[in-house]
């Protein structure tokens, strides 16, 4: 590359040097400047770096000089703190909605989000391997074509899988249509809310679709669809399981404050009955799932209406006990 071109690049090379090579704990001297830029073969004087780190302060870049016999000039500050991006990291870690290598990439981007001295604080503790992780690798561009479309108000179609005890993907039958509204994270994984012919407003899991495609035609967007809350969609709905949608009156021992409050908000409204209890209701789709939280809490929580809700909470678990009651074993274990 030409000399003149070089030296047109200079001030995009200290930015660069100031963002990953410093830190208050490793500012650099106008010395080390000029040899950094220097290797890279853009002559400089001292005068025209103090000229520079003056244009990239008019520019915003916070960089401070400190003086003594270890200082130097360092990035002071960043978009992201290095307490930000340890969250980040922790979030892609924990995902097992990303692959493992799309996590160790996305580790490695957030590193450079910071200075090389940092970074290693971030990198350091990385422990992907070994997580549960889905084996989607397109995963991540399946979201994309999913904003895509709802950006566009296109309804998709696409086919849908089930994993096999072979390990493989196992397709179901046809191609499906739907009209999507939305991506949720729950319980660790993306799922599209979406309107379906079939189904009415339902859920897929994103890392279960596969040859998705926007069709061009409008998305049907029913009565139900506007006052959908993709927020409030994935916590009434228990661990993603469809079922009907019914208002459900409870009533938990007060010690379970702190539980229904994480599961369904803060300004989920706790009414005191008596001096151990409270009462609340909420719109939950019925489901195993739902009533296996529930009994968790054992005598401490009961479902006190609908009906028929109370119906099934009890068809589901009364062969549970009945096999223990009666002393019912495996066949495979005699």
């Amino acid at each position: 590359m030409a000399r003149s071109e070089l030296q047109k690049l200079k001030l995009l090379y200290l930015k660069d040097l100031l963002e990953q090579q410093t830190d208050e704990q490793h500012p650099l001297t106008v010395q080390k400047i000029l040899d950094y830029l220097q290797n890279l073969g853009i002559q400089a004087e001292r005068k025209a770096i103090y000229n520079d780190i003056a244009c990239l302060q008019a520019f915003g870049m916070d960089i401070l000089h400190l003086r003594g016999k270890n200082g130097g000039y360092y990035l002071a500050s960043r978009e992201f703190e290095l307490p930000e991006l340890k969250l980040l990291v922790d979030a892609v870690q924990s995902s097992k909605f990303l692959t493992t290598k799309k996590s160790l990439e996305l580790i490695a981007k957030l590193g450079r989000m910071t200075s090389r001295h940092l970074a290693v604080s971030l990198t350091q503790p990385v422990m992907v391997t070994g997580r549960v992780k889905t084996m989607v690798e397109s995963i991540y561009y399946l979201v994309d074509q999913l904003q895509e479309a709802i950006s566009q108000n296109s309804r998709i179609t696409f086919r849908y899988f089930e994993w096999g005890l072979d390990g493989q993907r196992h397709f179901r039958e046809g191609r499906y249509e739907a009209s999507p509204y939305a991506l949720v994270w729950d319980n660790e994984n993306y799922y599209l809310v979406a309107h379906s012919p079939r189904h009415g407003i339902t859920h897929y899991r994103v890392d279960k679709m596969a040859d998705i495609c926007a069709t061009g035609k409008p998305r049907i967007i029913t009565d139900e669809a506007k006052k959908l809350s993709p927020a409030a969609y994935g916590r009434n709905v228990f661990s993603m399981f469809g079922g009907t949608t019914v208002p459900v009156r409870m009533r938990f021992h007060r010690r379970l404050a702190g539980v229904v409050l994480d599961r369904f908000g803060m300004d989920t409204m706790l009414i005191p009955d008596g001096p151990e209890h409270f009462i609340f209701s909420m719109d939950i789709a019925v489901s195993p799932p739902f009533f296996a939280w529930l009994a968790g809490f054992g005598d401490q929580a009961r479902i006190l209406s609908p009906e028929w809700v109370i119906d099934q909470y009890i068809l589901l678990c009364q062969p549970a006990i009945d096999q223990y009651r009666h002393g019912k074993s495996d066949p495979s274990d005699v």
